[in-house]
């Protein structure tokens, strides 16, 4: 890569590296795992800046890498285990607490299913509209918007009065 290749990229990443770390966050809730996944996203970036810089929409193009990273991610062996302080002795009554705030509700995504949550992320928090969200994930526009559905209603079934709107 050439030098001014170079600086475009690492221009292009200081004004970006935010934004991403935060969309990254939402979809995985952990922060370690938010750097990992967007210095997976930036790397593979890097390696193709000069055919990626060309892209028609470039943050919509890192979104996407972003999204992926984290789908491959939960791929992977090692996540689907999860440390507990205690083994579980009975099942809770209710596996939603009570929302009252944005980081409650942001801890009440890591229950809805992981391209679920992506689709909820995508279309709401990154606000795009459902044709590009089919288009990045390679699903129809019906299944974006019935997984938003029901992605919507497990979150206000637990805390309607933080989806919705209202205060506590």
């Amino acid at each position: 890569m050439r030098q001014a290749e170079e600086d475009e990229y690492r221009e292009f990443v200081v004004a970006r590296l935010d934004r991403l770390r935060r969309t990254a966050y939402l979809l995985c809730r952990d922060w370690h795992t938010a750097d990992d996944l967007v210095s997976i996203t930036l790397a593979r970036l890097y390696r193709t800046w000069t055919r990626a810089r060309q892209a028609e929409n470039l943050d919509a193009y890192v979104r996407a890498m972003l999204t992926n990273a984290f789908l491959d991610e939960g791929r992977r062996p090692w996540r689907r285990e999860e440390a507990t302080t205690e083994p579980p002795d009975r099942a809770d009554a209710s596996p939603y607490p009570a929302i009252v705030d944005r980081a409650e509700l942001a801890d009440l995504l890591t229950a809805l299913p992981r391209r679920q949550r992506a689709i909820v992320v995508l279309r709401f928090y990154c606000d795009m509209p459902v044709a590009e969200v089919a288009q990045l994930l390679g699903v129809s526009e019906g299944t974006v918007k019935s997984q938003a559905a029901r992605g919507l209603e497990i979150l206000r079934a637990a805390a309607p009065h933080v989806v919705q709107g209202e205060k506590a």
